[in-house]
């Protein structure tokens, strides 16, 4: 497998595991949040303001993965150096 080939897979790999991590925070948050509301109704207000916070900082950790993700792909800085490497080798 060439360069490229490893780029794709491990951006692959980068935005699998970060869908991951953060598809497990947001279902802890949203479990914890219900369970407060149902133990004291009252704080309801609270709980769902943080709970909204707190959601949208780990959104943002899945955003950051995928724009990385997109620069590893895109705009890769050793793209240039990579063909340098295989031309040179090749005898091109």
């Amino acid at each position: 497998m060439d360069f490229f080939t490893w780029t794709i897979i491990a951006a692959a790999f980068g935005m699998g595991i970060g869908s991951v991590g953060t598809a497990i925070g947001m279902g802890m948050a949203i479990s914890k949040a219900c369970e407060g509301v149902a133990r004291n109704p009252g704080a309801s207000g609270k709980i769902l303001t943080n709970m909204m916070v707190g959601l949208a900082l780990i959104e943002s950790l899945a955003i950051y993965v995928f724009v990385i993700c997109i620069i590893a792909l895109y705009a890769n800085p050793f793209t240039d150096t990579v063909v340098e490497l295989i031309r040179a080798g090749m005898g091109v």
